[in-house]
């Protein structure tokens, strides 16, 4: 990956707005060299890529019950010079009249789009969530709020295992650390009436990094990546937690950090 693209892993809402092509031309192109420069861009869009369903399947029935004829009738009554630019603009008589039909259906029933096409959305991923509320909260960090020293290797000791014992999850200093990046404080936060763990470090060349860890049921998960709040991200999950590590560290470091911690939490 080339030093300008460092640190410029697109968020999936971007990717899918890529493939979607909803994106301007700049941002279009943009993307388009960050998939050709950067192999971790590329498999991350070609995940998505591959997320595409049998969405006029899935609506056929939907559209069988939109009044055709009620439809029909409107589009016999549009003049044909207009009818002649709809067809010109590559859409012809059964298109418009389908396009119309999943208008009117989407327009009436708002409730079963909310529920069914919109159940992902309506209903996020959990760990969605509270990775969206750690960034946002550590986007408020810069240097200056860790500045404090951090204190001896008995006071790491402690913070580590009052923040331990909340999540029922063992942690030394040797497990957290990460090299070249020091270690700041470790402190239980509030997320949805959980404990929620936070490790802060420095990193001199990026800035505030954590190391965040939540209980979670939802079993064993790989490392995935993503950006958030001009952030990089790597999370994974155990059997019994899920963890995260947020930084502005380039997202290639950012793997091999958080690959060391989970070998290092495993182990």
């Amino acid at each position: 990956m080339s030093e300008s693209h460092k640190g410029q892993m697109p968020s999936d809402e971007q990717l899918t707005a890529f493939i979607d092509g909803e994106l301007n031309a700049a941002e279009r192109e943009r993307i388009e060299r960050l998939i050709a420069d950067d192999e971790h861009v590329a498999e991350r869009f070609d995940f998505l890529s591959r997320g595409t369903l049998p969405f006029s399947e899935a609506f056929q029935p939907i559209l069988a019950e939109a009044p055709a004829a009620k439809l029909d009738a409107m589009l016999a009554a549009i003049p044909s010079s207009k009818e002649g630019k709809v067809r010109a603009a590559g859409i012809g008589r059964r298109g418009f009249l389908a396009a119309m039909a999943a208008s009117f259906v989407a327009a009436i029933a708002v409730d079963r789009a909310v529920i069914g096409i919109g159940r992902k959305r309506s209903q996020p991923d959990e760990d969605a969530e509270w990775r969206a509320v750690v960034a946002e909260y550590l986007s408020l960090y810069t240097v200056d709020t860790l500045s404090a020293p951090a204190g001896d290797r008995a006071q790491q000791v402690a913070q580590l295992n009052e923040v331990g014992a909340k999540l029922n999850l063992s942690l030394a200093p040797e497990a957290v650390a990460m090299p070249g990046i020091e270690f700041k404080r470790a402190q239980i936060l509030n997320y949805d009436s959980k404990p929620l763990a936070q490790i802060a470090y420095l990193d001199p060349e990026s800035g505030p990094m954590a190391l965040c860890i939540v209980r979670s049921a939802k079993g064993a998960a790989a490392p995935d990546m993503e950006n958030r709040k001009g952030m990089n991200v790597v999370y994974w999950s155990s059997a019994s937690h899920a963890f995260m590590l947020i930084g502005h560290a380039p997202i290639d470091r950012m793997e091999q950090l958080a690959a060391d911690v989970r070998a290092h939490l495993i182990a």
